[in-house]
């Protein structure tokens, strides 16, 4: 018998580790990791354990917009659309990097101005840098015509982070990154287009490029990519799989075709305050009127039980983005991250049967909905990730300005408190109470979203001494280890 059957059926998980100079079989019934705080929460520093999340490589993220900035889900829709969840967990992780990451290496290749780049013109095409009345700076202007392209060769390096604002003065134009894997002498060539098409693979036998649309082009585009997450969504949609070394690529040349303008070309080795900064934006420019980010696709709940129509909001990516925005307000001291912060907890206030979030548990008790379905589904997580959310308000806000946000807070806790018992399965947690509202079967956690009920509580605690906190979660972390409630 292999161990693949006991694994399974008694969800154990372990690897041999050396103590004191002697082997020994570490064992544990959940594959999921308990993060625990040494110091008070604080709503400017890491967001949670975020710092270890890479949302860009997930398999349902189909690649990162080129024209917004931020990740594009597969998750309940192939085609593709804009999570807000995803989108705020993608900023806050980059945050969260920033602080826990070394400082990046950054060098600036062409400013039009102070650095210029060598580019290689050849004949027919032609670059000059002008003062730019929109920007305010001087500029690389660049014009292609019949040729070739225009090009610029890089020295060998690891740094696959380049950013640079773009736009074309004509219908048509492209920038392409080629990279190089070092061992395998295979070129990729990766391109930016003024195409709405979001991204595309032109695919033969030997090789691929990889197509990001950037919209009409006409207007400033300011782009920050991992050259790397790009080139891996393109050899994913060629068909060649995820594999694809990081460490063996370098950036080989660019190549600009058309007529327009190029700044501010930065090669780094990372640039996580942009990539938080491009989803601020996007939180900020795709708020509604009512304060909610809506969800543009269906989602299914049980089984055709309370279904979701598109444009729900959730209270989970409510707090999420509130506890972006606010961090994107401390950070900048711009009032319009503030504003989005604090209109993000309109919805709250609102029930789930009239377009918001709030629901109540037997008629007592307000829970802030994840999935804000009719009858409710309180969901554990995404509850705790909008009292996160609110809390940050809190924090970080002018104590003049932070409106309902501590009602709110205290009265989410409450409730917090009274119902922790109903999730504990006295072997596990289960996710949500469907089996309560709905009159379904448990949904049992998974053990990542046990680890994370459990992580959520212990930061909880660190703001909050009721004992509850550290008890529950104290009892749930010993179920991962085998231990199980006492029966009669």
């Amino acid at each position: 018998m292999t161990m693949t059957m006991p694994r399974k059926y008694y969800e154990v998980y372990g690897k041999l580790t050396k103590n004191r100079g002697h082997e020994q079989f570490e064992w544990s019934h959940s594959y999921s990791k308990v993060f625990k705080p040494t110091t008070r929460y604080n709503s400017s520093g890491m967001f949670m354990y975020f710092s270890n999340y890479n949302v860009e490589v997930r398999d349902r993220v189909k690649c990162i917009s080129a024209t917004e900035g931020v990740p594009v889900s597969t998750q309940w829709e192939a085609s593709g659309y804009y999570y807000p969840v995803q989108v705020a967990q993608y900023g806050l992780s980059h945050y969260s990097k920033n602080l826990s990451d070394r400082p990046p290496k950054r060098k600036i290749l062409e400013d039009g101005n102070l650095v210029t780049a060598k580019w290689q013109v050849p004949k027919g095409a032609s670059i000059k840098r002008n003062y730019d009345n929109e920007k305010l700076t001087h500029v690389l202007e660049f014009n292609s015509y019949d040729s070739p392209g225009i090009s610029l060769k890089l020295k060998q390096g690891i740094d696959l982070v380049l950013s640079f604002d773009l736009r074309f003065l004509s219908m048509n134009g492209s920038l392409t990154i080629f990279l190089e894997d070092r061992d395998r002498s295979a070129i990729f060539p990766i391109s930016f287009v003024c195409s709405p098409v979001l991204i595309n693979v032109l695919n033969n036998s030997s090789s691929y490029s990889t197509n990001y649309g950037l919209g009409s082009c006409q207007n400033w585009n300011q782009l920050t990519r991992d050259l790397h997450v790009d080139l891996v969504k393109g050899h994913v949609l060629s068909g060649r799989g995820k594999k694809l070394s990081k460490t063996k690529l370098h950036i080989h040349h660019l190549l600009i075709k058309g007529h327009g303008q190029l700044d501010n070309l930065t090669l780094a080795s990372s640039n996580h305050m942009g990539m938080f900064y491009l989803s601020a934006d996007w939180l900020v420019r795709h708020q509604d009127s009512s304060g909610g980010w809506p969800i543009g696709v269906k989602r299914k709940i049980a089984s055709g039980k309370a279904d979701l129509d598109p444009g729900w909001y959730s209270a989970m990516g409510q707090g999420q983005a509130m506890s972006l925005l606010i961090r994107a307000y401390y950070r900048s001291g711009k009032s319009h991250y503030l504003e989005a912060a604090l209109k993000g907890m309109k919805p709250f206030s609102k029930s789930s049967n009239e377009g918001g979030v709030r629901a109540y548990f037997m008629n007592q008790y307000p829970w802030y909905e994840e999935y804000p379905t009719v009858p409710p589904s309180f969901v554990l997580n995404g509850f705790i990730y909008s009292l996160i959310g609110l809390y940050d308000v809190l924090s970080l806000s002018p104590h003049d300005q932070v409106g309902d946000a501590q009602l709110l807070f205290d009265q989410g806790m409450h409730s917090l408190k009274k119902l922790l018992p109903l999730f504990d399965t006295g072997s596990g947690t289960v996710y949500d109470l469907r089996h309560f509202t709905l009159g379904i079967a448990p949904n049992i956690a998974r053990w990542d979203y046990h680890s994370t009920h459990i992580n959520q509580l212990l930061l909880l605690s660190t703001i909050d001494s009721d004992p509850i906190l550290t008890t529950i979660a104290g009892r749930w972390i010993s179920y991962m280890s085998g231990k199980r409630a006492a029966h009669n």
